[in-house]
């Protein structure tokens, strides 16, 4: 603090000095003035003099005493002199010259006049989330005018292959059509290893303001013949039997149709029926009529569902009624991340047996990641009606007077996720376990019949545990890749083993649309080994060693090309790995085989 005020002291004394003197200069320099001259002759040197100056560069006039380089100089004293020899003249670069003169007109502006005209329009606020509308689906042109399909074709093991398709157009209310199926093939290994195929069908649906009425007549025919032998074996002469089985079936369901409305009543009526035949002297009829009533409050759902199951089975030894009554009652309530549907399967047998049961029906769904994976458990029960038709289309090798019985589903319990993992990617897993009395199971009957198979049941309460997985990836619009896997294990009641039944199943296929031209398909399903109760040569009761039925893979593809809107060609190729693969012990599954024809629509 004290040099700063040292420093302030000094420097006022220092002002207080020279400005005495510079004052004193100013004033000698004042009063040394030149000659005076007339006013003209100052104008005249004045516009000379300035003219003189404009061209020539300017001088230093000033005479400072005592800095001047002359001696002469060295000891003039402080005072200063300043000769004014010209008037100052300005003088502007071009550069920054202004070239336009302002415009001095006064204009006034056109001003049209303005109309108001108010919207007659609500004010929607915008944090209210509104609904958004559908977005309506591009028509098809590849198919908007054509409503008829007719595919034809041939190839190697005397394959014979047809199908069509017919409609009657785009119709929002009415939709008529009809179709048929035809698909033979013929082994030159093996004696009349011969299978053929036929399905034909009609179907109706009509939608009015209320209902919505369905219904469909179809016409099955599958004919095979008992090709299976002993392949170290052989007989001397085998001329292996035809089977037949031909099927008819009808079906017609009344709907009430869907409305977005508060506290909802719906209901549907179906009735379904069949008649079946083979070869032989076995016959089935079937007839079911089920339907449901549901009402909705708020965000409970109250119904009932009930079903009349009427069967009556024949053949050589035996005319039975196989039926059963069934009856749901249920409650669900849905939230915003939940589903809870609570009942009970209440069902009766009679005819041939006369049992009564009460099924859990219970499901759950919860949102354990919103929009993405979904947990669901099942908890249910039911009896499963023995049937000719169902026993023969899983194996068409059994022989006459098929031992019927009921199977019951005592408690079959499941619990998974699914949902999605990412845009386009589904899934679905799930483990159960499931406790099944009388589980059906086909063996072979070869000691009293050479080589059909029988009915037998595992007399008892067997447990099946076991996982399912799903997976289906839609790539983009093109590409669409799906599997599906599956692990079962059986703790069995008295059998031994699960005949006949594999313990691993997995199933797989792609689609792939390359172009506008071009579209390719591919499948792959891998079996499991399985067990028959047939004894191996040199095995005894006592220590019995069990005839086993290999694993297999069979990788199918194929390919469509499009030549035109209305013609297209198709190429398939079956067990492209060409595996000596057996479903039934006995009976070889084709190998290659590959055909191919043509398509038309019109």
């Amino acid at each position: 603090m004290n040099q700063r005020y040292t420093l302030t002291l000094l420097t006022l004394l220092m002002v207080l000095y020279f400005v005495p003197a510079g004052a004193q200069t100013k004033e000698k320099a004042t009063t040394k003035k030149p000659p005076a001259k007339t006013a003209a002759a100052q104008k005249a040197n004045a516009k000379t003099l300035g003219d003189a100056a404009a061209k020539v560069p300017a001088a230093d006039t000033t005479k400072k005493g005592g800095q001047n380089n002359t001696p002469a100089n060295n000891n003039s004293s402080l005072a200063e002199e300043i000769v004014v020899t010209t008037s100052y003249k300005p003088v502007l670069a071009e550069a920054v010259k202004i070239r336009r003169n302002p415009d001095l007109e006064d204009k006034t502006l056109y001003k049209a006049p303005v109309t108001y005209a108010p919207i007659d329009k609500k004010l929607a606020q915008d944090n209210n989330i509104r609904q958004l509308e559908a977005m309506k689906r591009p028509a098809e042109q590849d198919s908007a005018q054509l409503n008829n399909f007719v595919k034809a074709g041939f190839g190697s093991m005397k394959t014979t292959f047809a199908e069509g398709y017919f409609g009657n157009g785009k119709d929002e209310a009415l939709q008529v059509g009809g179709y048929f199926k035809h698909l033979a093939q013929g082994g030159s290994a093996i004696n009349k290893q011969n299978d053929s195929r036929q399905e034909v069908g009609i179907f109706g649906k009509s939608i009015n303001a209320e209902n919505t009425l369905t219904g469909r007549l179809t016409y099955n025919r599958h004919q095979t013949y008992f090709y299976g032998i002993d392949q170290d074996n052989p007989p001397v002469a085998f001329d292996p039997a035809k089977q037949v089985f031909n099927n008819i079936g009808a079906e017609g369901e009344i709907a009430k149709n869907y409305k977005d409305e508060e506290n909802a009543f719906t209901y549907a009526a179906k009735f379904k029926g069949y008649v079946f035949s083979n070869a032989f002297s076995a016959k089935e009829s079937n007839v079911v009529v089920s339907g449901f009533l549901n009402k909705t409050v708020k965000q409970f759902y109250a119904g009932l569902s009930a079903s009349l199951d009427f069967a009556t089975q024949k053949d050589l030894a035996y005319s039975n009624n196989n039926s059963i009554v069934r009856a749901n009652p249920y409650i669900k309530f849905q939230g915003e991340n939940y589903k809870i549907d609570a009942g009970v399967n209440i069902a009766k047998e009679f005819g041939v047996s006369s049992r009564f049961y009460i099924f859990p029906a219970a499901k759950l769904e919860f949102q354990v990641v919103p929009k993405y994976v979904r947990l669901f458990a099942e908890a249910k029960g039911d009896i499963n009606r023995a049937s000719i038709k169902d026993f023969t289309d899983i194996n068409p090798f059994l022989g006459e007077n098929i031992t019927l019985k009921n199977s019951v589903d005592k408690l079959d319990i499941t619990v998974g996720l699914k949902g999605t993992l990412a845009p386009g990617l589904g899934f679905k897993a799930a483990i159960y376990r499931n406790s099944v009395k009388n589980l059906p199971l086909f063996v072979n009957n070869f000691a009293a019949t050479f080589n059909k198979y029988q009915v037998i049941y595992d007399n008892g309460d067997a447990r099946v545990s076991g996982f399912n997985g799903e997976l289906d990836f839609k790539a983009s619009e093109d590409v669409n890749v799906y599997g599906r896997v599956e692990f079962k294990d059986y703790k069995m009641a008295t059998e031994a083993q699960p005949w006949n039944l594999p313990k691993f199943v997995l199933t797989a296929g792609t689609s792939i649309h390359i172009n506008d031209k071009v579209d390719i398909n591919g499948s792959l399903m891998f079996r499991g080994s399985a067990q028959d109760p047939l004894l191996v040569t040199g095995s005894t009761p006592a220590a019995p060693v069990y005839t086993q039925v290999a694993s297999f893979a069979d990788l199918s593809g194929g390919a469509t090309y499009k030549v035109n809107k209305q013609l297209s060609v198709f190429v398939q190729a079956n067990n492209i790995l060409n595996a000596n693969s057996k479903t039934w012990v006995y009976y070889p599954n084709y190998g290659f085989n590959i055909f191919g024809g043509v398509g038309y629509a019109f």
